[in-house]
Formats: structure tokens, sequence, C-alpha cells
């Protein structure tokens, strides 16, 4: 049986994540029968992706953010087409960063590329541009939808759609080693460790990052013996090191979803970036707020187009803030110092119901849905 050929295209390192555990179950699936190419981060690379180009270059969030990395972006963008032609993959299947992504899909169509296309995690329709539900439906033939409700904004457009529920569920979150990190990193296990986690782009290290060492800073004056911790990925490590090198606070900077899982384990509290991670997070119960915040002109033009009261999806699926949120105005030190300060003295945090939603407790995982939708789109090609 000839391999199946599958090129997938993952923005930015949540969607690495997503596309690692998609392989894994490709694999398992086709019993190895499998190729893969593309763009992704590190974890792909170590199930077998060789990326055309680092991803870094395309993680960018905001709307006046994005602006000057827009020519290398094209760049990327004309790569990719040139290597979809080359390649003749039978499967075509990007994930997140819709805006990429989008174009992507439309490019090839315009070309005359047949082979299926596919997207990972549905654009958030319902939190604002409605009009892209139908829009997207001209240039791509399936959508992986990760929430329960979403489905229904995109099949009346003719949309192929399968709800697979989310990744952060079968990621093993909530399977990390507090002991062996403790012991690896000479923590003392009584300790309060507070796990800071400023972001996977470069904007977000700008705007967050400084609040959050001068946050870190107040904290560890309450509590002399406080220990930080601080997960990163690969798009801002070096960045982040660079600008922690001299900083007198003592904390120690993990890499890889490993070693993220163990602090987590180890945390007492965590402050973290709005994203994925506030799921993966909740997996591994541990008591977190989420700050964000974008340049003034990007905050404003936010603030008015999203049509949602809250941004965290755990607050979002509870109609109700489980999770504290403290974004552009209120993402300061006082209120970040104040909130970690309320959660360790209350860490309780009912996420499960939320979770649940998202799948946890379901018999097939996320990546096992969309493997087998994608061998079955393949094997129908055959035929």
């Amino acid at each position: 049986m000839q391999a199946l050929k599958v090129y997938l295209i993952a923005g930015e390192p949540s969607g690495d994540l997503l596309g690692s555990r998609l392989m894994r179950a490709l694999k398992k699936q086709t019993k190895g029968e499998v190729r893969f190419m593309g763009v992704g981060g590190e974890t792909m690379e170590k199930e077998g992706l060789k990326s055309l180009f680092d991803i870094k270059d395309l993680a960018v969030m905001g709307f006046m953010e994005v602006i000057p990395s827009i020519p290398k972006i094209l760049k990327h963008l004309d790569e990719i087409i040139k290597d979809i032609q080359v390649k003749k993959p039978d499967i075509v299947m990007t994930i997140d960063s819709y805006s990429f992504s989008a174009r992507v899909h439309k490019k090839l169509k315009a070309a005359g590329y047949e082979k299926p296309h596919v997207h990972c995690v549905a654009p958030q329709v319902w939190a604002w541009k409605k009009g892209r539900a139908k829009k997207i439906a001209q240039f791509v033939d399936h959508l992986f939808c990760l929430l329960p409700n979403e489905a229904a904004y995109f099949e009346p457009h003719g949309m192929a759609t399968t709800f697979i529920g989310h990744p952060v569920v079968e990621g093993g979150a909530d399977k990390g080693n507090k002991e062996a990190f403790c012991q690896k990193y000479k923590i003392n296990p009584k300790a309060t460790v507070l796990c800071v986690l400023p972001g996977s782009r470069k904007n977000e290290l700008k705007y967050l990052l400084p609040i959050f060492q001068e946050s870190v800073e107040q904290l560890r004056q309450d509590d002399p013996n406080l220990v930080v911790v601080i997960p990163t990925v690969q798009t801002v490590a070096d960045k982040l090191k660079e600008k922690l090198k001299n900083w007198p606070i003592p904390h120690v900077i993990v890499q890889g979803e490993k070693e993220r899982y163990d602090a987590f384990a180890a945390a007492d509290v965590a402050l973290a970036a709005s994203g994925t991670v506030s799921l993966e997070l909740a997996m591994a119960g541990v008591p977190h707020l989420i700050a964000y915040k974008l340049s003034p002109l990007t905050g404003f033009l936010a603030k008015h187009l999203l049509k949602i009261r809250f941004v965290n999806l755990l607050n979002i699926l509870s109609n109700r803030e489980i999770v504290p949120e403290l974004l552009q105005d209120n993402c300061t030190v006082d209120k970040i110092v104040e909130t970690v300060r309320q959660l360790l003295e209350n860490p309780a945090q009912n996420t499960k119901e939320s979770l649940k939603k998202l799948g946890l407790g379901e018999a097939y995982s996320p990546s096992d849905k969309m493997a087998s939708v994608l061998k079955e789109m393949a094997e129908k090609q055959k035929k």
C-alpha cells in the first residue's frame, strides 16, 4: 500500500502540539504507512516532520503587531504553495492560525489544487466576524471543531464538520511529576512555587514580561522563599533567556512538553498569558489567572470588535469567571499581585465541567477522531 502523504501547517506552538498528537494517531492508525511534510515546531519535528521554515516567523498576534511581519509572512506563504505543488500530498491540513491558514487554502484552490483541504480549530465566528463561516466553506472541504456549538455556524453553508473536542484533554498536562522536577532543580517541596508563563510570541514578551517580572518581585517580598519556574517554547526561548539573564530573582527556565507538565505538577499557583496554556493548567489542577496586554490601538479594536463576555475558554463554556481575567487596562502589577495572593489563600477553581464539554473522559481522543476522518478521506480518493 502506498503511504499516505499528509501536509501539515501549524503556525504557532499550540498548533504544533495539536499537530504532533495527530501525527502519532495517524502513525498508529495507518500502521506507519504515512509520510508527513509541511510546517511545524519542536514537537512535530520530534514526530518526524522536517519543517519548511521556523514557525516563529508566523507566531505573531495583534492587528498592529502583525504589520512589520507581513513581507516575511507573504514570502513563507509562497514557499508553502510551491512546496505543496512539488510534493503533491494527498491531504493538506492547516492547524489554527486562521488568518494565515485561510490564505493558504484560498491560494491553493486558485492554483487548482484539488486534493482535500482540511482545517482544524474553527475560526471563532461566535466571537466576531460571523461572515467568515460562509467564506471558509468556499475553500476548505472539512473543518475540525474543538467546541460543541461551533458546527452549527458552518454547516448551513455546506461545510463538512467534525466536533473532536479539545486536544488538551489528551495531552498529559495532568501527568506531571512533582517529585522528579523538584529533585532535578533542587526545589524544596514545601516551597511556594509560582509558575510564570509570559506567552509564546515575541509581542507577548514585549508587553507582558515586564509586568510579570515586577509582579513576581512584589510577591517575593511577601515570601522570600518563593520559587519561580518559567516554562517556555522554541519560538521565544532565546529572547526570554536574554531578557532574564540579569534578573536578580532566582528562577528556573524549562522547555519541552514534559518539563512544562512537571513544572505544573510542582506549581502552587500560575500567572499566564491568555491562551491554550490555561486549559493545560486546569487539567493539571493549578489555580491560575490569565493576563494579556496588546498595543493600545490593538486593544481598542479588540474591545469593540469582540462580541463575547470573556476571552478565556473555561469562562466562556461556564458563562462565568472561573479563571480571573486581567486584560489590557486591568493588566497591572497591583491587580496581578492581589489576584495571586487570593489564589494562594483560596485555590479552588471548578474547571471540571468546562473540561468535560471539551471531551474530557470520552472514549476516543480528539487526535484519534481526526486521524480516522483523514484516513477515510484518503481512502475515498483511491476508490
